[in-house]
């Protein structure tokens, strides 16, 4: 099992950044691969970045890419993800989510609210 907790949403204005962070706690093997994710009002969940163990194999949305980085920190059992050039579509609750490298198993986290206003 694996606890997941988000921190770092809030309101910020179009153009602005924010660094959401998801600290882990439990089973280190089911850490393997974390991302985020994110739904808006109205829309089904949806990918914006993960990351592996070792913090080189990356992947994100096209929607985010050269705006968002995404990083972790296995000391502290810690994902990062990097907003920068907020845009209000980019408006939504975000997800921390955590897989082992093997098996189907996947962690949520209860989400954290990033509000971009125009």
């Amino acid at each position: 099992q694996v606890q997941l907790v988000e921190s770092g949403g809030g309101l910020v204005q179009a153009g602005g950044s924010l660094r959401l962070s998801c600290v882990a706690s439990g089973r280190t093997s089911s850490m393997y691969r974390m991302g985020w994710f994110r739904q808006a009002p109205g829309k089904e969940r949806e990918f914006v970045a993960a990351i592996g163990w070792t913090g080189g194999d990356t992947t994100y949305a096209d929607s985010v890419k050269g705006r968002f980085t995404i990083s972790r920190d296995n000391a502290k059992n810690t994902v990062y993800l990097q907003m920068n050039s907020l845009k209000p579509e980019d408006t939504a609750v975000y997800y921390c989510n955590s897989s082992p490298r093997f098996g189907t198993a996947n962690y949520w986290g209860q989400g954290t609210q990033v509000t971009v206003s125009s």
